[in-house]
């Protein structure tokens, strides 16, 4: 038998939960990724030649089963997919969020999107936990 590093085991578990608790763990997943995206907003710089904070704006959370915005960042349009939350930067007016993230040979980076990210990473996923452990509780 190969040893597929317990992914058999965990794609059994995984089927035991009920539909339930995996839409009960929805509003902590989208929750937690608002807290991330509210401090990438705060850290993204201002763009002092539009009127209008485009790349603060441009911050979005899209929940499961939705599709990100055009030309977001990181990845482009796409469907996330069920248990999943993204936070993307940027949008069909606002092409720009990776260059400001990691700056050019002119331009110096002014990094807002991984530092908000590797800030909240912990509790959040800690939240997480607590909110599958109570749903899959909850559902029994």
């Amino acid at each position: 038998m190969a040893n597929d590093g317990g992914l058999a085991s965990f794609q059994r578990r995984m089927r035991a939960i009920p539909q339930a608790a995996r839409e009960a763990v929805q509003p902590t997943l989208v929750r937690e990724a608002e807290k991330i995206a509210a401090t990438m907003r705060h850290l993204a710089p201002d763009d002092p030649a539009t009127p209008a904070p485009d790349l603060k704006s441009s911050i979005a959370v899209t929940g499961p089963g939705q599709s990100t915005p055009p030309y977001s960042q990181p990845g482009g349009a796409m469907v996330v997919p069920e248990n999943a939350v993204a936070i993307t930067a940027g949008n069909t007016d606002v092409r720009y969020p990776h260059l400001q993230e990691h700056g050019t040979s002119k331009h110096a980076a002014q990094p807002f999107f991984w530092p908000a990210f590797r800030l909240h990473r912990k509790k959040a996923l800690a939240a997480i936990k607590r909110g599958i452990g109570k749903a899959v509780r909850e559902a029994r």
